[in-house]
């Protein structure tokens, strides 16, 4: 079905930005937000408690600054192709 909507301008732009980084139509980007928003589904973000790491335990993983400097190089890398 269509319809016709009236949006402000720098919404539109907005909406058109984020259907771009994603390789996405606009009508995608619009499908989503309102089937999220009747879900009523309307944060994406799934919250948690902090900490993370109960007081006093140990971490299970032990990473370095090394380790973090390794992964973000990577991810720029493949970003990058």
């Amino acid at each position: 079905m269509r319809t016709t909507i009236d949006l402000p301008d720098d919404l539109l732009r907005a909406l058109k930005v984020r259907a771009a980084q994603r390789g996405e139509t606009l009508k995608v980007v619009l499908m989503r937000a309102v089937s999220r928003e009747v879900a009523g589904n309307t944060n994406a973000h799934t919250r948690v408690s902090l900490p993370l790491i109960a007081a006093g335990a140990e971490p299970t993983v032990d990473v370095t600054p090394d380790d973090i400097a390794t992964a973000l190089a990577s991810d720029d890398e493949q970003y990058a192709r």
